[in-house]
């Protein structure tokens, strides 16, 4: 096996037991996936907290209809609403709502522990986080920081 092959291995490995991690946590304290945490993360991150819903869908990688399907548990539960645009009854914005960003902000917390497990030392030194971020980014990995 290629060097190249075996790495794309690992990354992508890594990456779904990730995902299980986060999945885990989140959803063992907060009823929420990662993906919805994502989802609502970015939405907080949007001015005003809401963003079109085909503009959300372009930022999480997400077909207009994936993100209408990720968005309609999240409205049930009341911590994302649909605006209607008072210009284009064509044009819709998910956002946050009170209760989504004050829950955001028990997740965000929740998620941050669990990055920083783990990122723990003794296993990962202070200079190999941001060294991973950096290759990350050269692979079109971005993160969620606005």
């Amino acid at each position: 096996m290629s060097d190249t092959l075996d790495a794309a291995l690992r990354l992508m490995r890594a990456q779904a037991a990730l995902a299980r991690r986060f999945d885990a946590r989140l959803g063992g304290l907060h009823g929420v996936s990662l993906a919805d945490f994502t989802l609502l993360l970015r939405l907080s991150q949007a001015p005003g907290g809401r963003m079109r819903r085909v503009d959300l869908a372009e930022a999480l990688g997400l077909t207009a209809s994936g993100v209408t399907r990720a968005l309609a548990p999240l409205e049930r539960i009341g911590l994302v609403t649909r605006e209607p645009d008072a210009r284009d009854a064509r044009v819709a914005y998910a956002s946050l709502t009170g209760t989504g960003r004050e829950r955001l902000s028990q997740m965000r917390a929740t998620a941050e522990e669990t990055a920083d497990e783990l990122f723990a030392a003794p296993a990962w030194d202070e200079r190999d986080v941001p060294l991973l971020a950096g290759l990350l980014s050269r692979l079109g990995g971005t993160g969620l920081r606005p």
